[in-house]
C-alpha cells in the first residue's frame, strides 16, 4: 500500500508535500506530482499539507479518481525505483490520465 496523488494536485504542484516527505519519494511530472509506490513508507506526512487534499491513502481515494491509482503506479514503469526524488528532478512526462485532463487555470 502507498499514498496516491489525485486529480486536484493536476496543473497545481503545489510541493509543500515534497518538502514534508522524509524518503524524497514524491516525483514530479509535467503537470502534477506523484507517489513511488515502493519508495513510500506510508508514514502519512504528505497528506495533511497538501492544500487541495489531493493526497489519499490507496485504499482511501475517492471513487471518481480510482483510475489515478493506476497512474500513480504506472507512471514509474519505465523509471524503476531511482531512490530518491531530488536527484532524477522534473521528469518529462505525465501519465495519460494526467495529460487528458482539460488545463486548469492557476487560482490566484
Amino acid at each position: 500500500m502507498t499514498y496516491i496523488i489525485a486529480e486536484p494536485c493536476v496543473d497545481l504542484l503545489d510541493k509543500a508535500c515534497i518538502e514534508e516527505c522524509p524518503v524524497d519519494c514524491i516525483y514530479e511530472g509535467n503537470r502534477m506530482l506523484y507517489i513511488h509506490p515502493d519508495e513510500c513508507v506510508d508514514c502519512g506526512a504528505c497528506e495533511p499539507v497538501c492544500p487541495v487534499e489531493a493526497i489519499f491513502y490507496e485504499d482511501d481515494v475517492p471513487e471518481q479518481w480510482k483510475d489515478y491509482t493506476t497512474a500513480n503506479y504506472e507512471f514509474f514503469a519505465d523509471l524503476g525505483s531511482p531512490g530518491g526524488a531530488s536527484k532524477v528532478g522534473k521528469i518529462d512526462k505525465d501519465h495519460a490520465v494526467v495529460a487528458a485532463q482539460p488545463p486548469r487555470e492557476a487560482e490566484h
